[in-house]
């Protein structure tokens, strides 16, 4: 029995295969076991920081890449023990199969950690938009995802020189050297993209504006869906889904109109000539008095000018910060009394009424003109 186990195939005696097979059948089994009980030590450090963190929440993101870590990591630690078969052992390409596998076995397991690592960014992530929104400032939403997004290209970077450096044994300082001589070139290739990361740490530091705002930029007028690294989405009110440079949103003239306090209306009302003064005095007073609403602020009413055609009445009014449905439902009330008012003092509208007059003799037809 003893020599049964010794008995080497593919360059390994048989034990050591049983041994290999044993540890990665206890990974596979034990590696969701496992996972969860790291995840709770992992829930308990990042507890003392924030008290409102979900459990469930936090060991469903993080189990998984975990387990998938701890198994990759477990299985090559194992096959490590295992001498490389030579009948294996052959050339690709002047590469090895065994360096190819190496580095293969490598890449896996920097993903894993990799994966790991962007999950526990999303963690945080969330963990600070729930502060922000408890705090009432939305505007650090956006932020966070900005730098959560940051975070995640800077770990994804690092892990690609890491596959460069240790699966392929690749010196990152040539790497450097290199890009050092086509600096130039790189940094004239990339100038705008540079330009509108730029301009994206300038809109997250400034705040001119936040996800969710409507802005007028550019002659679209629109909702900010999305602030990214480059550029910023806007749904517009014409539905359409239009991508604007973060440079151009910082270089342009940008009316964010969710900011403002009040909304503007104004009425251009043209009198006709039959009216008398005391009517139009009368007129005025009563645009006045349909204006006096508690939600209409700083409301103006004036006879504005007189032209050969008409009077020229004005009425311009603020009302408080109402939705655009609600304040084009109170346009409506107010130019609906205006007219009930015109019609009470039955005062019309200039050229309402047009008289036609001949003047002159018609012409006989055949008759020739004196």
């Amino acid at each position: 029995m003893h020599d049964f186990w010794n008995q080497l195939i593919l360059s390994n005696p048989l034990k050591k295969y049983l041994g290999v097979a044993i540890t990665v059948l206890l990974a596979l089994l034990l590696k969701r076991f496992i996972s969860r009980q790291v995840a709770g030590l992992m829930f308990r450090l990042i507890r003392r920081a924030s008290s409102k963190v979900e459990r469930t929440t936090f060991i469903n993101l993080i189990a998984t890449p975990i387990s998938t870590f701890l198994f990759v990591f477990i299985s090559f630690a194992a096959l490590e023990k295992l001498h490389f078969p030579e009948e294996f052992d052959f050339d690709i390409y002047e590469v090895s199969s065994k360096s190819i596998i190496h580095a293969l076995a490598i890449t896996l397991l920097i993903c894993g950690l990799i994966w790991l690592l962007l999950r526990i960014i999303d963690f945080i992530a969330m963990i600070m938009a729930g502060k922000a929104s408890e705090a009432g400032d939305l505007r650090d939403n956006q932020l966070i995802v900005f730098f959560r997004d940051f975070l995640k290209a800077v770990v994804v970077i690092i892990g690609a020189l890491m596959v460069l450096g240790y699966a392929f044994h690749f010196e990152i300082s040539k790497l450097t050297t290199g890009l050092g001589i086509a600096g130039a070139a790189i940094a004239l290739a990339a100038k705008e993209s540079v330009e509108n990361l730029i301009a994206s740490f300038i809109i997250f530091f400034d705040k001119p504006f936040t996800a969710g705002d409507t802005i007028k930029v550019q002659g679209f007028t629109g909702s900010i869906e999305k602030i990214g690294l480059r550029s910023t989405r806007i749904r517009t009110d014409q539905k359409t889904y239009v991508t604007v440079p973060n440079k151009q949103m910082v270089d342009s003239i940008v009316d964010n109109l969710t900011l403002r306090t009040q909304r503007k209306a104004e009425i251009r009302l043209q009198v006709g000539l039959n009216a008398s003064a005391a009517t139009l005095a009368r007129l005025t007073e009563g645009i006045a008095g349909i204006l006096n609403k508690p939600v209409i602020e700083s409301p103006t009413v004036f006879l504005g000018d007189i032209t050969p055609t008409a009077f020229l009445i004005n009425a311009d009014f603020f009302s408080s910060a109402l939705s655009l449905n609600e304040f084009n439902a109170l346009r409506q009330q107010v130019n609906l009394e205006i007219l009930e008012l015109m019609s009470a003092l039955q005062v019309e509208i200039a050229g309402a009424t047009t008289d036609i007059r001949l003047t002159g003799q018609p012409q006989v037809p055949g008759e020739k003109k004196q």
